[in-house]
């Protein structure tokens, strides 16, 4: 593949983004629809898909101390700005967080379960004086596909449009051995957003371990190693660092990450370990990029068939990447990050997702120390092998199996664990 498809792939898939992007991708459809009516707002009517209902019922809304699809509907059509796309609840005042919260009390803004198939769907309508405008995003977080206006289709962008198409065709030509040959074979220079992608996710990493978010995981796993109860090994290094990402980000953090696949949470687990394993090995700046560059793509790789939204831990995915990218950095070539993959994809699979909130942050953690591990059996050529379970003798197989079992084999646990979620006392 040329070197030109990567870099469209990953300009694609790495966007920075401002919270966890299902709450924000409704902030974004509300925002949209609200710039095509004025006046007072009379009804604000979500509907979304089970994934999406999961994903953004419980986390924080960033800078807002608040959760609920209700009250970030409210609060995108009231003070959004749609054109800074996942970044669209940036600078939001606190007058604008009361009057969302005001909404929500009246029974303004309600949510229901949409009845789709499409397992991202987001449907927002907003009423205003006797007028209406309906937004809808279907299968990417920013890919808007309907916008309607008092009964009226202004447009059907999105899946539409032949970019878009090439984009999912290229990432869907992706293979192992060409992400490692690009990896090491592109000019530095071009590698801008992964180096962008380090820096904003060591930051919020670094947020997380320094102030109080969530669960506090990475900053209680850094505590540990202080007080000697922990070694202050490379797994322990990466596990903070990467769970105090997702505690900062899941509970509301207004610091900007780079998503991988429409996750942050998948991009800080992408990039996170990998920074701290270099950080361990005294890997040069070079080395980190094109290491970190492959964790990203190969995440790319498999969440290309994975598919956006699953019923299973999209962190397992992430953290296959990362332990790819650790693998790299310890001088593994196309072998042995083939046997990184076997390795994690054999450990880590059938994790669940039970939507975002502060728990992920364990969940990030567990699948960093497994992202260690894999990738230090893998470079001494050590895999799990083709007569355990679903592994194949092909990595790329190993990936169509993992995926297989997240797409065909757990819609009914999806539906489970969202009727469990919605029906439960608090």
């Amino acid at each position: 593949m040329k070197s030109e498809i990567f870099i469209h792939i990953l300009r694609n898939e790495l966007v920075v983004a401002l919270g966890c992007t299902e709450p924000v991708a409704i902030a974004l459809a509300a925002a949209k629809a609200r710039t095509y009516i004025n006046g007072p707002i009379d009804k604000i009517t979500v509907y979304a898909s089970a994934g999406i209902i999961k994903n953004a019922l419980a986390v924080g809304i960033p800078g807002t101390g608040q959760t609920g699809i209700d009250f970030v509907a409210a609060l995108g059509a009231i003070a959004g700005n749609a054109e800074k796309q996942l970044e669209v609840l940036a600078d939001i005042d606190p007058a604008a967080i009361s009057e969302a919260r005001t909404m929500v009390d009246e029974g303004i803004s309600v949510v229901h379960l949409a009845d789709t198939p499409t397992k991202l769907y987001i449907e927002v309508k907003i009423e205003a004086e006797q007028r209406y405008a309906k937004v809808v995003i279907t299968n990417n977080h920013t890919n808007i596909t309907l916008i309607e206006v008092d009964g009226k289709i202004v447009d059907t962008g999105g899946c539409a449009n032949a970019s878009f198409k090439s984009s999912k065709e290229d990432r869907n030509s992706l293979t192992i051995d060409s992400i490692v040959d690009f990896v090491n074979s592109v000019e530095l220079e071009e590698l801008s957003l992964v180096k962008q992608s380090i820096e904003l996710n060591r930051k919020a990493g670094l947020d997380g371990l320094t102030h109080s978010y969530g669960l506090e995981v990475g900053k209680t796993i850094k505590e540990n190693v202080q007080r000697g109860i922990l070694s202050d090994d490379l797994i322990s290094h990466a596990m903070a660092l990467a769970a105090a990402g997702s505690d900062a980000r899941m509970a509301g953090s207004t610091m900007p990450v780079m998503a991988n696949s429409g996750s942050g949470n998948q991009g800080i687990a992408a990039t996170n370990p990998v920074i701290a394993a270099a950080e361990r090995l005294g890997a040069s700046e070079e080395q980190l990029i094109r290491a970190v560059a492959l964790s990203h793509l190969v995440t790319i790789h498999i969440k290309s068939k994975f598919g956006r939204l699953s019923a299973l831990c999209g962190v397992t995915v992430s953290g296959t990447g990362a332990s790819c990218g650790i693998t790299y950095l310890l001088g593994g070539g196309k072998p042995e990050i083939r046997a990184a993959i076997q390795n994690m994809l054999g450990n880590v699979t059938g994790m669940m997702c039970d939507g975002a909130k502060g728990g992920c942050a364990m969940k990030v953690a567990t699948c960093t120390s497994a992202a260690v591990q894999s990738a230090l059996l893998a470079s001494k050529g050590k895999s799990i092998s083709s007569t355990n379970g679903f592994i194949e003798n092909d990595a790329e197989k190993t990936i169509d199996n993992f995926c297989r079992i997240g797409n065909e084999a757990t819609s009914e646990m999806d539906k489970l664990v969202l009727e469990m979620m919605l029906n439960k006392e608090l």
